[in-house]
């Protein structure tokens, strides 16, 4: 018998720094946002962990943002996260990959397989600054779903 929904944030709210980091790692690489996740804890409810991890993330440096896109490149098979599935979508992610020096971050819930594909070749005529913004708002779709599965549990 699993844990209900109160009970997943009660236990989250209850665990040792140490663990809460770690699992928090496996939400988003960046220690930066894990640290501050954890000492932000406890929370109300998982809206308001998601409330926070979205303030993080918009102060996050470019090297923090860094950090967070290393554990992408280490899992390809990130779910809601990564590029988009296709042989398509393969070049484009290469050129973007030599254009930006990092993996491609998209958040896919909720998009059709050709928006992520018209969103990829739009994202590939950003200069560095405006992608380092839009990589800074997908890794706050992405970590929000993926706290709220942590926290809440799946829908």
């Amino acid at each position: 018998m699993g844990l209900d929904r109160s009970d997943l944030l009660t236990r989250f709210n209850a665990l040792p720094a140490a663990v809460a980091r770690a699992e928090l790692l496996s939400c988003c690489s960046s220690p930066a946002w894990a640290d501050r996740m954890t000492s932000g804890r406890p929370y109300s409810s998982s809206h308001d962990a998601v409330r926070q991890s979205s303030a993080i993330v918009a102060g996050l440096t470019v090297t923090d943002l860094a950090e967070a896109l290393a554990g992408y490149q280490a899992d390809e098979s990130a779910g809601s996260a990564g590029a988009p599935d296709s042989e398509e979508s393969a070049p484009a992610c290469l050129e973007y990959e030599r254009r930006f020096g990092h993996v491609y971050l998209v958040s896919r819930t909720g998009r059709s397989r050709q928006q992520l594909l018209d969103l990829l070749d739009a994202r590939l005529r950003n200069d560095a600054r405006a992608e380092w913004q839009t990589v800074r708002s997908e890794l706050q779709k992405i970590n929000e779903v993926r706290l709220r599965e942590m926290l809440a549990g799946p829908r």
